[in-house]
C-alpha cells in the first residue's frame, strides 16, 4: 500500500449505530444487519496489529500533524450487509465459526459448501461489498473482525475453534488477519490465495501476538493442482512460516482443479484439518525463535552502533530494512531508535 493512501485510511471519524434484537434463527441469511462493535476493530488496533511500528509510527505523527485523530470505527454498521449460514444444531461444545473474506463483493455462500457446514456444526459469515476492490484496511478487516464479534454475542459459539478463512485475494486478507489477531482466530483456511509474512507488505505484529500466532495457530493450504500460478505462491508463503518458526502448517490440494472456490470434499477436508489441535514442538520452536532473536539483535545493535557513529542516515536506512523484516518483533526498540 503506498504511503500516501495508507495514511489518508487512517484519519476522520464515523459514527457507531445502535443494538437491535440478537440473531436467533438458523438455516441460510442475507442481508442480516449487525449492531455490535468491536475493541478489535478500532482503527488504533488496526494500525497495532496489522502495521509494521515505524509505519504505525508515522501515521501517528501525521495525524498529529494535521490535529487528527485516528478515527474509532472505519465501518458504518447499519450500512453493510452480511450473508450468515448456521447450522439447524449446535454441537454439545458449542459451534465452530468460520469467517469468510470472499474476493467478490456479494454477501454470499457457495451453495455446495452448506451441507459441510452442517456436517461440521460450523456457522460461516461473510460480508457484502468486502471483495478485491474494496479498501483493505478500511472494509475487509474491520468487517471481517465485526462479523465474528456479533456472531459470537449471538450464537453459542466455542472460542477455541473461531477460523478466519477467504478465497483468492480474500484468502491474503484472511492470513494478515490470523497474523494479527491470533487471540481471536485459531486457524486460518487460505484457499488459492496466499503471501509470504515479515516483509513490508505482510508485517509481523507485535511479539506477544506473534509468539501466540506460532504457538497456536493452525494454517491450512487449499489449492487446485492446476492453479499453477497460486500454488507458487503457497509455496513461497510457507516457506516464509518455516523461516519465522510457524510449525503448524498443512497443505491438502484439490485434485484436477483450477482456480475456484474449494469443492465440497476438499473444503471439507479443509475444516478437518483446522479442527484439529494445533501442535508444536516446544523444544524446536525455542530454538529457532533463539536463531530469529539473535538475527534482530545483531541488526538492532548495529542500528544502535552507526546513530553513536553520528551516521544518521545510514542507521535509519538500516531500521527500514529491519522495520520491513523484523516488524513488530523489533519494537520498541526500532521505534526508540527512529526517534532519535
Amino acid at each position: 500500500m503506498a504511503r500516501s493512501a495508507l495514511l489518508s485510511a487512517t484519519l476522520l471519524a464515523v459514527s457507531a449505530a445502535g443494538a437491535d434484537a440478537p440473531l436467533a434463527v438458523t438455516g441460510l441469511q442475507r442481508d442480516v444487519i449487525f449492531t455490535e462493535y468491536s475493541d478489535y476493530s478500532r482503527s488504533e488496533e488496526l494500525v497495532r496489529r496489522l502495521f509494521s511500528p515505524l509505519n504505525a509510527l508515522r501515521i501517528d505523527r501525521a495525524a498529529t500533524r494535521l490535529g487528527k485523530t485516528l478515527r474509532e470505527q472505519a465501518i458504518e454498521l447499519a450500512n453493510e450487509r452480511f450473508a450468515v449460514y448456521v447450522p439447524a444444531s449446535a454441537p454439545p461444545q458449542g459451534y465452530s465459526l468460520l469467517v469468510f473474506v470472499p474476493p467478490w463483493s456479494t454477501d454470499e455462500v457457495p451453495a455446495y459448501w452448506t451441507s459441510v457446514l452442517d456436517s461440521h456444526g460450523m456457522i460461516f459469515v461473510s460480508a457484502a461489498n468486502s471483495g478485491n476492490d474494496a479498501n483493505v484496511f478500511d472494509r475487509r478487516e474491520p468487517l471481517a473482525l465485526l462479523a465474528a464479534k456479533n456472531l459470537a454475542d449471538r450464537y453459542p459459539i466455542d472460542p477455541r475453534h473461531i477460523f478466519i478463512g477467504g478465497f483468492s485475494g480474500g484468502s491474503k486478507v484472511a492470513l494478515r488477519l490470523a497474523l494479527g489477531y491470533p487471540d481471536l482466530f485459531h486457524g486460518v483456511l487460505l484457499n488459492a490465495g496466499s503471501d509470504p509474512i515479515g516483509d513490508e507488505h505482510v508485517p509481523l505484529p507485535p511479539a506477544d501476538l506473534f509468539h501466540r500466532f506460532q504457538a497456536s495457530m493452525r494454517v491450512v493450504y487449499v489449492t487446485g493442482e492446476l492453479d499453477s500460478l497460486h500454488l507458487n505462491e503457497d509455496t513461497r508463503s510457507r516457506q516464509s512460516l518455516q523461516r519465522w518458526c510457524v510449525f503448524n502448517v498443512v497443505a491438502a490440494n484439490e485434485p484436477w482443479s483450477e482456480h475456484k472456490p474449494a469443492p465440497a470434499a476438499a473444503f471439507g477436508h479443509a475444516l478437518d484439518l483446522l479442527l484439529e489441535d494445533a501442535s508444536v514442538d516446544a523444544g524446536r520452536l525455542a530454538q529457532c525463535r533463539a536463531h530469529v532473536e539473535s538475527e534482530m539483535d545483531a541488526s538492532l545493535g548495529k542500528a544502535e552502533s552507526l546513530l553513536a557513529q553520528g551516521k544518521s542516515s545510514a542507521a535509519h536506512h538500516l531500521l527500514e530494512r529491519i522495520d520491513g523484516r523484523f516488524g513488530g518483533l523489533a519494537a520498541p526498540r526500532s521505534v526508540a531508535l527512529e526517534s532519535q
